[in-house]
This record gives structure tokens, C-alpha cells and sequence, in this order.
């Protein structure tokens, strides 16, 4: 191209900050510049995108304009910052080679689902026809390869392979798509995989697929390695198959995610919405809960009304569904029980070998670990529910100075979250941390973000609970760096979680229900109204205590909390009703929590939704035991007749809400012969009943009329669908969790916002 000369030309420097890397943001530049025929050079550092270049000014806002609007559809600019400064000359335009200039950073793009561009290539473009790695810039892995900024191939896994000539060739076109594509290759240099099965290695793609095709049509399951971990893989309508694999998970009744071969076989087993449909098919490919109509194994769902489905997200998902028969294959998480997902080859062969019928890995390293991100959608809205590959390590961007400031998280369903200038950086997906390697996975991930994001730590936040294996390392970070370490209530973490992804910091009317989190009188809180802002809060109204009978324990076994509420509603006249519970629980066991009720013992209290929830469950028969966490919540919410209309009563006195009166008429209804999906349905419609009439005390008290819905219990739809129309139906204007977990992943975002906004204010 010829770049004409104008005497007119200024000199910008353009400093572009957001998701520029690795997405094919600089290529983009590049045309863009060629076509208004301009002079200069774009460039990678680790604070972001940096444009020089000789424009007139009457064009440059045309230029900016452009690049906004049309940049590559997986890249996200937040600041785009332009002066004019001393005029330079340049022969033509050029991307230059990136630079590591300073402490700030740039965004690390999320892996990306392979795009439909690289799928037609991948059948039609002669040295990646079946490629089963082929990627662009895109589409392919990004943040589970990279080990360092900025963003080039020699720090991610990548190095180790030589791209060919043709590759190469591909790699320097400006008018190429892969240019500057990292993890760009083909058959001829790039990595491959290999089946291990019945003592034999096999290497050719078309023998793989065939032997991985019929068996697992045939019933076996395989490890197979993914993108950001490895998978175990069997037939969801077989149903001795799925029984086996959950053998093998030691995984009794949590129900399995499964990949669909498209959107159109989904048809097949759930109800499907234009806006669900549209988070399957996003580049960000997380599994999507879908309302379930039938079809596969009864071992899948468990019995629940909704099924865990995702989409073909890696070039070999495609493949893999054309040689299939089956339409539908449990894909989930490769790791044993509550252990987080297999990423080592060598560990994957130790663990998986000898339960497993095959082994398919390839010889690229996975370095960052990343689960399948969860996803549901409420009122046409995307909420994420587990954030991690296709999200992470994507930053929040706040309105405040969050540098150097380290939030823990929880203790269960863990992420970590670092400050950096006023980003907000989450970790990826951890876990549970009474876990022992996933306390190790949570270090490791730590020491990688500190690399990876050049972050010093300046202060520490953790939860209150003392034994949180989150708080004790929050503490020895303290004490190595000599910080200064402050904790944040559990609860008021969650609505702050809300409030700064809404952009909010003013006073609100926060509702947070959960399990339990340490309150500040020393007792385990879960059901709090409180006004808070992102310095402090105050608790307006909560949930009655109620006695928690063998302490953690009866978090497992619902049973005991539908003793406690029957003997706070009754005494020792509670364990005389005619309810299915007394005839399946051994007499001797509730022999036993009655006497600790009666005697106080190992009964510590609680004000807790999530218990709430748990003795319902139980009293209607519906679940006992907690085999995997809110079970029971999840179960009740299966059971609700969505046409019913009926409440139970409540009451508030001295600011504690009292649920006696509804176990009196939830009793006598059971007892009756009340069906469980009514009686299951008016739990819900008392619960909403409680949100609305306290928000509407509140209001009057306080004159505030916004209102966080915040904690795990919104997880469930009934509840947050209903809660969300009545707020607004009464005037309210009502926030909740979307891009980042309304659960306790969420938490370490509201930590770290309370201690930003109490260094704002001198307070630490």
C-alpha cells in the first residue's frame, strides 16, 4: 500500500487498556491504520495495547471511533487514553515486538471455543484437514497455556514447538487470521494425541477416533484430556455406564454435565430459551442449566428438574460427534471425589488407568488449571454460577484503587481475588479448601497470579471464621510482607460482591441468605436484611436462631434440623408427629438429637436460610442427607407446583423473623395429606412473602429503596424469580449477581471492594 504524505500529520501515542491480548487486537490495528493509509507501529506490553502513529486531526476521532466499534468480537476495551505528543516520522506501519515495560498489566484473555472459521478449515485447508488442534487468533486455549506476560508464544506451552515453514509463513502475514496467533500449527509441527487402551499407543487421529467412537457407544468410559484439564467421557443414556462412572468419582448423587452434540439434538431432553441458547453458543462455551424433559440415564440428573449441558468447545469435540452415535456423552470434571481436576498426564494414568478403559492425552502441557465455567439464565439474564474456563482471569474493572490488595475468599467453593491498579482479579474456579490438594491448588494458583500479574501484596483481607484455611494463609501472607491484615464479615462480603459489579457505593438494602457464615456477635448468620454500604452495614433483620444439633454435622443430615425447628415450635411434643421422618431415621439416632436439643448440648445457634431449607426437605420426606452440597434446597425446589398460589404465615418480633408459625401449618398439611409439591410451592411464596414485607419495613425505616439479592439461596429460581418481580412490582429497584457468582466464589470480590473502599477512606 502506499501511504500518502500530509503536511498536516500529528503524532499520537494511543494507550488501549481491556481484553486486547491475544484475541487478534493488533492485527486489527493494523488494517485499520493501513486503510486511512497511515504511519507507525502498534505493540503488546504488559500494561496493554500501545498505538503510535502520524494521523490529521481531523481523522482521529474517526480512528478511535472505529476502533472501538469494530474490534474483534472477543476482545473488551474499558480505557482508551490518546495525546498528541512531539512529532516523529515513519516509513511505514508495523507491529513491533512486545515490550515488558512496568508493573502494570494487561488483560490475560480467557480460552475461547474454537471458532466456525478454524472448523471449515479444519475440513477443507490442506495442512490442517482434521487437525484436531487448529485454533486462531480468534479462537483456541489461551490462559491454560500462558505462563507469563507479555502474550507470546515463548511463555506459553506452546514453545516447545516449531512451527513449519507454512506456519511461520501464516504467523507473519498481517492479512493472515493467525498472525501472531501463539498457539498457532498444524499436522506437520504442532501437538497430537495419543489413546492408551489395553497396553497399546495408538498415534493415527483416524484409528483414535474409531476406537474412542465405539466404546464409548458400547458403554466404557474414558479419560480423555481437554482444555483446561482432563475429562472422563461415557454414553449419558446408558445407564449402567453412568452408575460406573459414578463408581469411579466416588460421586453417589451429584448430578453430571453433559455435551450435546448441538443445539438441535438439545431439543431432544430440555426445554430450550432464545437467551439460553445464546450462552451455549457464546465463545465462552460454559455448561448452561437447562430445564430437563427426559431422555438420558435416570443416574444423570438424579432425579432433579434441571440438566447440566454444554456445546463442542475444542476442534476434537467436533470430531469426536461425528463418529459417535450417541448424541449425548457425560463430560465431567476428571478428578476423584472432592480433588481438583487432573491436569498431569503421569497423575492422570495413576488415577485413571486402572479404573478407566482408555486413556486419550495429547503431549501439550496444560498449565493453568480451568473447570467448565456454569451458567443459568434469569429474567432473559446470564448468571454465572461457576466461573473459570471462558471467564478467568478476566478482570472487574472498579472505580477505585485496588493495587496490591489480596482478598481469600471462603472456605468452600473458593476464589481468591487480587487488586491491580483498579482491576478487580479473580481467580479461576478452586474449590473446597478442607480439601488438601485443593488447598495446594489454591497456593499454587496464588504464586501464579503474583508471577503472572506482577502483584505485590500491601494488604491482606480475609473472612472472620478463624479456622478458614483461606484466613490462615491471608495471615501468613501478613506476616511474610508485613501488611496490614483486616477481616470482613461473611455476609457483607456477598452483598458488596453485588454492589460493585452494579457500579454501586452508596447505602442499600442488603439481602444475603446462605449456609452459614461467622457473624460478629460469635453466631453462625445466613439469613441477614442489613443496610450496607462498602465500608460497613448494619444487621436490620435475620432469621431466628435456631439450634444446630451436633454442629457441622447437621449441615449433612437435614434430618436434624427438622428436629431443631420441630422442637422450637413444639418442645418435646414436636417428636410426636405423625411425619414420614420418625419412620425413616433410626428411633435411636433421633433419640439421641433429642436429648442434645433438650439439654442444649453441642447445639450452638444458628440464623441460617440454608438450614431453613435443609428441615423443610426433611419433613417432607424429601431428603435426609446432604450428599453433595444444598442437596436438599435443590431437591425442594425440583418438588414446587409452580401453579400454586398459597403462603404460610411469619412473624417479626424484636427484628428476628419467625418461621414457627409456618412449621405449625406446614405440619398440619403434611400431616393431612397435603401433597409435597403444594406444600413445597408455599414454602417458596413465605419465603418471598418475608423478602418483600421486611424490605418494605426497611424502606420506611431507612428511606432506601435499592436492594441486593446476594448469597448461595439465590441460586435457586424459584426463589430469585419470584423475589426479583415482587421487589419491583413494590417499587423497588432490585440488583443481583450476573458475571460473577452470587455463591462463595463471589465472596473474595466483596472483600476485596470493602478493604479498597476502607483505604479510600483512611479507615486502614
Amino acid at each position: 500500500m502506499r501511504f500518502e504524505s500530509n503536511k498536516n500529520w500529528q503524532t499520537y501515542h494511543i494507550h488501549i487498556e481491556g481484553l486486547v491480548q491475544g484475541v487478534g487486537f493488533r492485527p486489527f490495528v493494523y488494517r485499520l491504520a493501513r486503510e486511512f493509509q497511515w504511519k507507525g507501529w502498534v505493540e503488546n506490553r504488559n500494561d496493554g495495547v500501545h498505538i503510535r502513529l502520524n494521523g490529521t486531526t481531523e481523522k482521529i476521532a474517526d480512528f478511535l471511533q472505529q476502533l472501538e466499534r469494530d474490534k474483534p468480537a472477543t476482545a473488551t476495551i474499558y480505557r482508551v487514553k490518546h495525546d498528541k505528543i512531539p512529532y516523529e516520522s515513519f516509513s511505514d506501519f508495523q507491529i513491533v515486538k512486545s515490550e515488558n515495560s512496568s508493573n502494570a498489566v494487561t488483560q490475560v484473555s480467557p480460552d475461547m471455543a474454537v471458532c466456525e472459521a478454524c472448523l471449515y478449515d479444519m475440513e477443507n485447508q490442506e495442512h490442517r484437514k482434521n487437525y484436531p488442534f487448529i485454533n486462531c487468533t480468534h479462537c483456541g486455549p489461551r490462559f491454560s497455556i500462558i505462563k507469563d506476560l507479555p502474550y507470546d508464544r515463548p511463555v506459553t506451552t506452546m514453545h516447545p514447538f516449531t512451527m513449519c515453514e507454512t506456519c511461520a509463513s501464516e504467523y507473519t502475514r498481517v492479512q493472515d487470521r493467525r498472525f501472531h496467533a501463539q498457539p498457532i500449527a498444524c499436522n506437520s509441527c504442532g501437538p497430537h494425541y495419543q489413546l492408551e487402551i489395553d497396553r497399546k499407543i495408538i498415534t493415527d487421529l483416524k484409528d483414535i477416533l474409531v476406537i474412542l467412537s465405539q466404546g464409548v457407544d458400547s458403554g466404557k468410559i474414558f479419560a480423555i484430556k481437554g482444555l483446561g484439564g482432563y475429562h472422563l467421557i461415557c454414553d449419558a443414556k446408558n445407564q449402567e455406564a453412568v452408575n460406573r462412572l459414578r463408581e469411579i468419582k466416588h460421586r453417589e448423587a451429584k448430578p453430571f454435565a453433559i455435551m450435546a452434540a448441538s443445539v438441535a439434538d438439545l431439543q431432544e431432553i430440555a426445554i430450550l430459551q432464545d437467551a439460553e441458547i445464546s450462552v451455549l453458543t457464546s465463545w465462552q462455551r460454559p455448561i448452561v442449566l437447562l430445564k430437563y424433559t427426559g431422555g438420558l440415564s435416570d443416574a444423570v440428573v438424579n432425579e432433579l428438574h434441571t440438566v447440566g449441558v454444554l456445546l463442542p468447545y475444542m476442534p476434537f469435540h467436533y470430531q469426536l460427534f461425528k463418529a459417535l452415535k450417541t448424541r449425548f456423552v457425560v463430560l465431567t470434571s476428571g478428578n476423584i471425589s472432592d480433588e481438583p481436576i487432573v491436569i498431569d498426564d503421569a497423575k492422570a494414568r495413576v488415577v485413571f488407568a486402572g479404573s478407566t478403559d482408555g486413556l486419550l492425552t495429547y503431549n501439550r502441557e496444560i498449565y493453568n488449571r480451568v473447570d467448565d465455567s456454569v451458567c443459568k439464565v434469569e429474567n432473559d439474564q446470564r448468571m454465572v454460577l461457576r466461573r473459570s474456563r471462558g471467564f478467568a482471569p478476566q478482570p472487574l474493572m472498579l472505580d477505585f484503587d485496588t493495587e496490591g490488595i489480596f482478598a481469600s475468599g471462603s472456605e468452600l467453593v473458593n476464589s481468591f481475588c487480587i487488586g491491580k491498579g483498579n482491576q478487580a482479579i479473580m481467580s479461576q474456579y478452586i474449590g473446597d479448601l478442607k480439601n488438601l490438594e485443593t488447598l495446594d491448588f489454591y497456593e499454587e494458583t496464588y504464586r501464579r497470579f503474583k508471577r503472572l500479574f506482577k502483584f505485590k501484596p500491601q494488604l491482606i483481607v480475609t473472612d472472620l471464621h478463624p479456622d478458614y484455611s483461606a484466613t490462615n494463609f491471608g495471615k501468613k501472607l501478613a506476616e511474610k510482607y508485613q501488611v496490614p491484615i483486616i477481616e470482613v464479615q461473611h455476609h457483607h462480603a456477598h452483598v458488596a460482591s453485588v454492589m460493585v459489579e452494579h457500579k454501586l457505593d452508596e447505602p442499600v438494602i442488603g439481602i444475603s441468605w446462605d449456609g452459614i457464615g461467622l457473624g460478629t456477635d460469635g453466631i453462625g448468620w445466613g439469613a441477614e436484611f442489613m443496610l450496607a454500604d462498602l465500608n460497613q452495614f448494619e444487621r436490620c433483620y435475620y432469621f431466628e436462631n435456631i439450634p444446630l444439633p451436633g454442629g457441622d454435622k447437621a449441615a449433612k443430615e437435614p434430618w436434624r434440623m427438622a428436629l431443631a425447628y420441630l422442637y422450637k415450635t413444639y418442645g418435646k411434643r414436636g417428636f410426636e408427629k405423625d411425619l414420614p421422618l420418625f419412620g425413616d431415621i433410626e428411633f435411636k439416632k433421633i433419640q439421641i438429637i433429642a436429648q442434645l436439643l433438650n439439654y442444649g448440648f453441642n447445639t450452638p445457634q444458628v440464623s441460617s436460610a440454608g438450614r431453613l431449607f435443609d428441615a423443610v426437605a426433611a419433613l417432607l420426606g424429601n431428603c435426609y442427607e446432604n450428599r453433595f452440597q444444598a442437596e436438599a434446597p435443590m431437591r425442594l425446589e425440583s418438588l414446587v407446583d409452580q401453579k400454586e398460589q398459597g403462603a404460610y404465615p411469619f412473624k417479626v418480633v424484636n427484628r428476628q423473623i419467625s418461621w414457627q408459625p409456618m412449621i405449625e401449618e406446614l405440619v398440619a398439611d403434611k400431616t393431612s395429606g397435603v401433597e409435597n409439591p403444594i406444600i413445597a410451592a408455599k414454602f417458596h411464596n413465605s419465603l418471598v412473602n418475608c423478602i418483600e414485607t421486611v424490605c418494605e419495613k426497611i424502606r420506611d425505616e431507612k428511606q432506601l429503596h435499592k436492594v441486593i439479592l446476594s448469597g448461595g439461596t439465590f441460586q435457586n429460581s424459584i426463589l430469585l424469580k419470584k423475589g426479583c418481580h415482587e421487589l419491583k412490582k413494590r417499587g423497588f429497584e432490585v440488583y443481583v449477581a450476573q458475571n460473577i457468582p452470587v455463591n462463595d466464589q463471589g465472596l473474595a470480590l466483596g472483600q476485596l471492594a470493602i478493604a479498597a473502599k476502607r483505604r479510600q477512606l483512611g479507615i486502614i
